[in-house]
C-alpha cells in the first residue's frame, strides 16, 4: 500500500483549512505530517523550492498553478488532491506521466455561492455600498446618489448553472433580464423569463452586464473593447468568472475615462493581484479577492472530500480521479 508521509495544503488565506474536515485521519490515522501554507507561494521556482519534500499536495483550485514543468521537479510528489472536479491550473495530463494520482473533490460547482456572490456585487456596486461605508467611518455622510434595479435591463453573458439563478433574481428584483452565448438556445431563454438578444445588443441596452462563462480558448477576450464602448455611461460590469474573459486593460481604460458607470469584480487576470496593480486604484470599482466560492459549507465539502481522498490512496484504491482533457 502507498505510504502518506508528508502533507501539504496550500494557499489557506484564512486559516481554515485544518478546522474545515477531520485531519486527523490523515495526522494520526496515517501517520503523516501535515503542513499548511497559508499564503501564495509565488513564481514556479519558489513552488517547486516550498513543495519538494512533499508527497502529498492539497491545492486550492486555481489558485497555485502547476503546469508540466513544476510537476516534473516534484519527485516525492505521488498524490495531487485539487478542490473541486476540475483544475485549469493543473496540467493533469502531466502528472500522469509522472505517475502522480490526481483525485479532486465535490464542493465548487454547487453555484449557489457565487450567485450570491454576483448579487453582492452587483448590489454593492449600484449602490456604493463600500464608498459610503468608507465615508461614514471617516465622519462624513451621503454623497453618492444610487439606481434603482426594478425596470432595468440585466444582461446576462453566459445562461448556465450560474446564470440561470443569477437571472431568476434579476427577474425577482423586477429587472428585464436578456443573455447572450454563442451557443444560446432561444427556446431555453425564453423557459426561464429571459430574452435572446444579439452581444451587440445586450452590451449596448443593458444597465447591468455579468459574465457567467468558463474560461476557455473560445471565451478568452470575448468582452473586447467594442464591446465595453456599447454600454452606457451609467452601465456597470460584473466578472465573478475569470478575469481574462474580460480585455482588462480595455475595461481599465473604460473606468478611468468614465465612459461606463463602474465594475464589480471577482476575478483577475493575475491573481492573487500584485501590490503594484493598477486595479487596486481603479475608480468607480469594488474589488474582491476571488470569493465566489469561498464559503464556510464549500470548504467544509471540499477538505473532507480531501481527507477521503488521501485516505483512498492510502489504501490502494484512490477516488475521484481527474482525467486528463481530451
Amino acid at each position: 500500500m502507498p505510504e502518506v508521509r508528508r502533507v501539504a495544503i496550500l494557499d489557506d488565506y484564512q486559516h481554515v483549512a485544518r478546522a474545515s474536515a477531520q485531519w486527523e485521519r490523515v495526522s494520526d490515522g496515517l501517520g503523516a505530517e501535515i503542513t499548511t501554507f497559508d499564503r501564495h507561494l509565488g513564481g514556479p521556482d519558489d513552488v517547486v523550492a516550498a513543495l519538494e519534500p512533499f508527497d502529498v499536495l492539497v491545492v486550492m483550485r486555481e489558485r497555485t498553478a502547476f503546469p508540466a514543468e513544476v510537476i516534473e521537479k516534484l519527485p516525492n510528489l505521488r498524490l495531487l488532491v485539487t478542490t473541486g472536479p476540475a483544475n485549469a491550473a493543473l496540467d493533469v495530463a502531466a502528472a500522469q506521466r509522472a505517475g502522480i494520482t490526481v483525485s479532486g473533490t465535490g464542493g465548487v460547482f454547487d453555484n449557489a455561492a457565487t450567485v450570491e456572490m454576483t448579487w453582492a456585487l452587483i448590489l454593492a456596486t449600484v449602490r456604493h455600498v463600500p464608498e459610503e461605508d468608507r465615508r461614514i467611518r471617516e465622519g462624513g455622510w451621503q454623497q453618492t446618489v444610487g439606481a434603482d434595479l426594478k425596470g432595468r435591463r440585466l444582461g446576462v453573458v453566459g445562461l448556465g448553472g450560474i446564470g440561470k439563478p443569477v437571472a431568476a433574481v434579476g427577474r425577482a428584483f423586477g429587472m428585464d433580464v436578456a443573455a447572450w452565448s454563442r451557443h444560446l438556445d432561444p427556446d431555453d431563454a425564453h423557459a426561464v423569463g429571459v430574452t435572446p438578444v444579439s452581444k451587440e445588443e445586450l452590451f449596448a441596452t443593458s444597465d447591468v452586464v455579468t459574465i457567467h462563462m468558463k474560461l476557455s480558448r473560445g471565451s478568452r477576450g470575448l468582452v473586447g473593447r467594442e464591446d465595453l464602448a456599447r454600454m452606457t455611461a451609467h452601465a456597470i460590469l460584473v466578472n465573478t468568472s475569470r478575469g481574462p474573459i474580460v480585455d482588462e486593460d480595455a475595461l481599465l481604460e473604460a473606468l478611468r475615462a468614465g465612459s461606463i458607470g463602474g465594475a464589480g469584480l471577482d476575478v483577475y487576470g493575475i491573481e492573487p493581484l500584485p501590490v503594484d496593480s493598477p486595479w487596486r486604484s481603479a475608480p468607480r470599482t469594488v474589488l474582491t479577492p476571488h470569493l465566489g466560492y469561498v464559503t464556510s459549507e464549500t470548504f467544509a465539502e471540499m477538505y473532507a472530500d480531501a481527507v477521503e481522498d488521501i485516505e483512498a490512496f492510502a489504501a490502494g484504491s484512490p477516488v475521484r480521479e481527474l482525467a486528463a482533457p481530451s
